[in-house]
């Protein structure tokens, strides 16, 4: 394994250091607190990881420079996973047996989280996945817990837009990554009870670079919408083809687009497409007494005060995973694994980048339908549907 693969990222308590080595960086007075995470930061879902990564650096040390929680400073001991499965279950197991964390918050996506999942409930560490799937969260899993809207909520959400349009039959274009599938399959399942025909049902692969010849076969279906359940460079594609080909149909997309890269990779063929996504977007133009505005606004400004970019839904994921950990420990008054799990479980009425989050022993999550806002790319940029 290179060096790359394996890079240990260690930040909070006065330092930042990269180590391959994994033991202890030396008896300090008191043991700081220690957040684990195994993220995407580099390779193909980099877009996912990176901004995810440097949310949790930015929060451990705004929280390091005010003192910390519980009176100990936090660590953050994070590995890049470059999206591998394999690798987020070698990092997982890492993390829970030799760097000895308290909780893990990570999961770019979803292949990664359910590679780590077994690990996670064997060992009894609070685990915040940061991934879209509904199967991460269904069935039920003790010491697992999510931040992302699921692909089935955002199903639901553009079926209802459809209606409201006055559509009635829809065909699906997806990838064939984790996410893409979970997502067409959610679809597919509920596209009946929200009054939705799926009259075409295409797919292409990760490393396609045209999908014009499937496009072709819906523009010649009764498709009055198209919906592409995906995330990555494919649905950049897909719109840039759907331009090139003239379709007329509305096109939406899903969250897993929902970052101003998707806008700039699809150009001017992104006006008028829609997508369900998080307040976080369109954080500048929500109104005054939204009760999310005050909390996205300052990580908007935060975020891009250090790092001169723009925040993205999935940072703001991580953003969530950060503070339902810290509000765990705190009411909980202790850094006991099980007392954070208990704790996150406990969660009412956190206002967050992602909703308003009311988690329960059966609800793993704690958003509904409401959370989304319903979002349209015009003249470069996002609006809010009214």
């Amino acid at each position: 394994m290179s060096f790359a693969q394996s890079v240990k990222r260690v930040v909070g308590t006065g330092s930042v250091a990269f180590s391959l080595a994994l033991g202890a960086a030396g008896v300090q007075a008191q043991e700081p607190i220690r957040i684990g995470a195994f993220l995407a930061v580099t390779g193909p879902a980099s877009f996912l990881g990176d901004p995810e990564q440097k949310t949790l650096e930015m929060l451990v040390d705004q929280m390091n420079a005010a003192g910390g929680v519980l009176g100990r400073k936090l660590q953050l001991v994070s590995y890049d996973s470059a999206g591998d499965a394999e690798k987020a279950r070698t990092f997982t197991k890492r993390l829970i047996e030799q760097d000895k964390v308290d909780v893990i918050i990570g999961g770019s996506s979803t292949g990664e989280t359910m590679a780590a999942v077994p690990l996670v409930e064997q060992a009894g560490v609070p685990f915040i996945s940061l991934a879209g799937a509904v199967v991460i969260i269904e069935p039920v899993k003790k010491w697992v817990f999510k931040t992302p809207h699921t692909d089935r909520m955002a199903c639901e959400k553009v079926f209802v837009d459809m209606k409201a349009r006055g559509f009635s039959k829809a065909a699906l274009i997806s990838g064939s990554g984790g996410f893409d599938k979970s997502m067409r399959a959610e679809c597919l399942k509920v596209a009946p009870a929200n009054g939705i025909e799926i009259v075409a049902d295409e797919t292409y692969g990760a490393a396609d670079t045209d999908m014009t010849a499937q496009l072709t076969k819906i523009k010649g279906s009764a498709a009055q919408a198209v919906l592409n359940p995906g995330f990555g460079q494919g649905p950049a594609i897909v719109t840039r083809n759907y331009k090139q080909l003239g379709l007329t149909q509305p096109l939406y997309q899903s969250h897993g687009v929902a970052s101003k890269e998707y806008i700039k990779l699809s150009g001017d063929a992104a006006e008028g497409v829609r997508l369900p996504a998080a307040a976080l977007l369109v954080a500048d133009i929500l109104p005054a007494n939204d009760e999310q505005k005050p909390v996205v606004v300052k990580y908007t400004q935060d975020y891009k005060a250090r790092f001169n970019s723009d925040v993205s839904t999935f940072g703001g994921h991580a953003y969530d995973g950060f503070w339902l950990a810290i509000n765990a420990m705190k009411a909980t008054n202790s850094t006991d694994r099980a007392k954070i799990r208990d704790g996150i479980e406990a969660t009412k009425h956190y206002v967050g980048t992602g909703g308003i989050v009311n988690m329960s022993p059966t609800d793993h999550m704690g958003l509904d339908l409401s959370a989304f806002r319903m979002l349209e790319v015009r003249n470069g940029t996002w609006t809010l549907v009214k």
